[in-house]
């Protein structure tokens, strides 16, 4: 099944903590801006609404969970 992959889902522990860092951190918003694009992207292209090259793909699967990565190392640090 294809599906979008929002923060609030991955991570529901953080839910609030999430919301409260889009407001407070620049740098957390901006990541978490980032991964949404990316998600977004991801998304049309796994549901055909865009095509896109194999490589391309994976380069965003893999810039999605860099971006997934360094999210949670924030939220768990805070």
């Amino acid at each position: 099944m294809i599906k979008k992959h929002p923060l609030q889902e991955e991570f529901p522990e953080f839910e609030d903590k999430i919301n409260q860092l889009k407001v407070e951190d620049e740098y957390f918003k901006n990541l978490f801006d980032d991964y949404d694009e990316v998600d977004h992207e991801i998304y049309r292209i796994e549901s055909e609404t865009e095509p896109a090259s194999d490589e391309t793909t994976n380069q965003l699967h893999i810039k999605r969970m860099r971006l997934k990565d360094e999210i949670y190392r924030i939220l768990k640090n805070n």
